[in-house]
C-alpha cells in the first residue's frame, strides 16, 4: 500500500509517519465465558493492530472460529457471534499487517487440522527465515494457503516426527529465527511462548481458577485478572486441566526486549518487564529535557503517543504542560473523494491546534519518535499557523535510522528521515527553529541502566543502531520480498 492509498483508505494523514505496533494476542483456558472474555481482552490490545481480528475457541470436542476484516468492536460485539464460539478455552488476535497482504485468509489465529487434532495459532512478531523456511517446504510438498510467516509454524510442527504436541511446537520454534510470542490451543491445552531473545512482550495472568496469557496487562485489566508475571524469553507455558507447567527448552541468549515497547507500542497503562510504560516514558521525558533544554513558554504533546514524555519533559524544566494541539478520536474513513486540497484539509480531520494557547509563545513540541518527517513538518506548520514564534521539537526517542524485521512495520531505510540526513538536515526539512533528540545514552538511563552496554545491550534498539540481535536470514539472501499470492481480495 502506498503512502497515498494509506491517506485515501483512512483519512488519517497523522498517523502515516508512525511506526505501526505489530499485533495483540490473548488467550483463556477454564473459563466458561472464554470467547467473551478473549474479545474484552482483544478491545484492551487494539491498539496493536486494526486492520482484523479473529477468535478461535474449543468446548471440549470441536473448535469453532470466527475471523473478520476490521476492528474488535465492529465484529465480536454481537451476542450471536459469541455464541457461536463456544468452549471454556480460547484465543485471538488483532492484527496489524507485517508480513502478507491485508486479506481474510491472513488473518489469525491460524487453524489447522493435524494428524494428532487440531491447533490454533496466535502470533505476534515477524520470523526473519520464514521466507527461506517456506520455499523449502514448498520443494517438500508442502501447500500454503495464506501468505502470513505465521503458517510455516504450521508446516513445521506438521511435519515434526515428535511425538506429543507440545515437543512438535518446541521442535518446529527450534528451526526458526525471529521475534515472537506466541499462544497456541489445542484440544487439550493453551501453549505460551516468547522467543529466547524475548524481543515481545507476553504476561501471563489469572481470573479465579482459568490461567490467562496476553500481550500486556492492560488485556488483563479489562477483565478483572489478576497478572502474575512476564513469561520469560525462550519460555513454554503449558496450561492444561491440571493446571501450569513451565519449561526452558532453549539456549537463551542475553534478553534484548524491544524499547520501542516502552517508547510508543505499549499502552500507557501497561506494565512490562516490571516497569510502568507510563513512568517510563515519563522518565525519558525528564531525560530529555535534562539533555535538550530551551527556552520557550509551553511544553505541548503530539497527542496521544507523546503526552507521557511531554509531561515529563515539562516537569523537568519547569515550564507549564499545555494541550496546544487536539485530537478528535472520531475520526473514520473518509468520503471525500481526496485531492490535494482535501487531503491538506484531512490534517485537521484528526488533529487541530489549539489557537488561544499557542499564539504569540514559543512552543516546544514534545513527540516519540521522527519517521519519514512528514508528521512533523505538518505540526510545524500548524504551530506556525497558530501565531507560535518559535517552534523547538523535542523527540523521545533517538534518530530512527534503520529498518525494523522483528514485527513492526516500518519504512525501508531509503525513507527514514535520520538515515538520509543529519540532525541539522531533519530540523531544516521539517521547519522547526530547533530539533533534538534523546540519546541513546540518556534512554538507557530513563529505562533504569547506566547507559547502553554496547558490548551486551539490555534491549533491542536495532531501530536506532543497526545492531541486529537475530540473524536475518530473509533479508540477506533477498528472499524478503513480498509473496503475492493472496495478496488482493478475500
Amino acid at each position: 500500500m502506498t503512502e497515498h492509498d494509506y491517506v485515501q483508505m483512512t483519512g488519517t494523514p497523522f498517523d502515516d509517519d508512525k511506526l505501526h505496533e505489530e499485533c495483540g494476542v490473548f488467550g483463556i483456558y477454564g473459563h466458561e465465558e472464554a470467547a467473551a472474555l478473549v474479545a474484552l481482552g482483544l478491545h484492551a490490545l487494539q491498539h496493536r493492530g486494526q486492520e482484523a481480528a479473529g477468535i478461535v475457541s474449543h468446548d471440549g470436542r470441536h473448535f469453532h472460529s470466527h475471523k473478520a476484516m476490521g476492528k474488535v468492536g465492529d465484529n465480536f460485539s454481537s451476542e450471536a457471534v459469541i455464541n457461536s464460539l463456544k468452549g471454556d478455552a480460547a484465543v485471538g488476535h488483532n492484527r496489524y499487517a507485517t508480513t502478507g497482504g491485508t486479506v481474510l485468509r491472513n488473518v489469525q489465529p491460524i487453524f489447522a487440522d493435524l494428524a494428532n487434532g487440531g491447533l490454533a495459532v496466535a502470533h505476534n512478531g515477524n520470523l526473519t527465515n520464514a521466507a527461506t523456511l517456506r520455499k523449502q517446504l514448498v520443494q517438500e510438498g508442502s501447500i500454503f494457503q495464506s501468505t502470513m510467516d505465521t503458517e510455516v509454524i504450521i508446516h513445521l510442527i506438521a511435519n515434526s516426527k515428535k511425538i506429543k504436541v507440545v515437543d512438535r511446537i518446541v521442535d518446529a520454534m527450534s528451526k526458526i529465527k525471529g521475534a515472537y510470542s506466541l499462544v497456541s490451543l489445542t484440544s487439550k491445552k493453551m501453549i505460551g511462548m516468547r522467543d529466547p531473545y524475548g524481543v515481545r512482550p507476553l504476561v501471563l495472568g489469572k481470573l479465579d481458577s482459568s490461567y490467562i496469557l496476553a500481550s500486556e496487562t492492560c488485556a488483563l485489566d479489562i477483565i478483572g485478572a489478576e497478572f502474575i508475571r512476564d513469561v520469560e524469553p525462550g519460555e513454554v507455558v503449558i496450561i492444561d486441566e491440571d493446571g501450569i507447567s513451565s519449561h526452558s527448552p532453549f539456549n537463551n541468549p542475553p534478553r534484548r526486549f524491544c524499547i520501542f515497547e516502552h517508547i510508543y507500542f505499549a499502552r500507557p497503562d501497561s506494565v512490562l518487564e516490571e516497569r510502568s510504560v507510563y513512568d517510563v516514558r515519563k522518565d525519558i521525558g525528564r531525560q530529555l529535557a535534562s539533555e535538550n533544554p530551551v527556552e520557550a513558554d509551553a511544553v505541548i504533546p503530539v497527542p496521544d503517543s507523546g503526552t507521557p514524555a511531554a509531561i515529563g519533559y515539562a516537569e523537568q524544566s519547569g515550564m507549564p504542560f499545555e494541550l496546544g494541539i487536539i485530537r478528535n478520536h472520531y475520526v473514520g474513513r473518509t468520503f471525500i473523494e481526496p485531492t490535494d486540497q482535501i487531503r491538506h484539509l484531512g490534517v485537521k480531520l484528526k488533529h487541530n491546534a489549539n489557537q488561544a494557547l499557542i499564539k504569540g509563545k514559543r512552543v516546544v513540541l514534545v513527540d516519540d519518535s521522527i519517521v519519514r518527517g512528514t508528521t512533523s513538518t505538518k505540526i510545524v506548520q500548524m504551530m506556525r499557523d497558530a501565531g507560535a514564534t518559535e517552534v523547538h521539537m523535542r523527540i523521545a526517542s533517538p534518530p530512527t535510522s534503520h529498518s525494523c524485521f522483528y514485527g513492526v512495520d516500518t519504512p525501508t531505510r531509503q525513507k527514514l528521515l535520520a538515515a538520509q540526513y543529519n540532525i541539522d538536515e531533519m530540523c531544516k526539512f521539517i521547519g522547526a527553529d530547533s530539533l533534538s533528540f534523546i540519546s541513546l545514552d540518556g534512554l538507557y538511563k530513563a529505562m533504569g541502566e547506566d547507559g547502553r552496554n554496547n558490548d551486551q545491550p539490555q534491549y533491542c534498539d536495532a531501530c536506532f543502531t543497526g545492531d541486529y540481535p537475530i540473524d536475518l536470514t530473509d533479508h540477506e539472501t533477498g528472499e524478503d520480498k513480498e509473496l503475492t499470492l493472496l495478496s488482493e481480495g478475500s
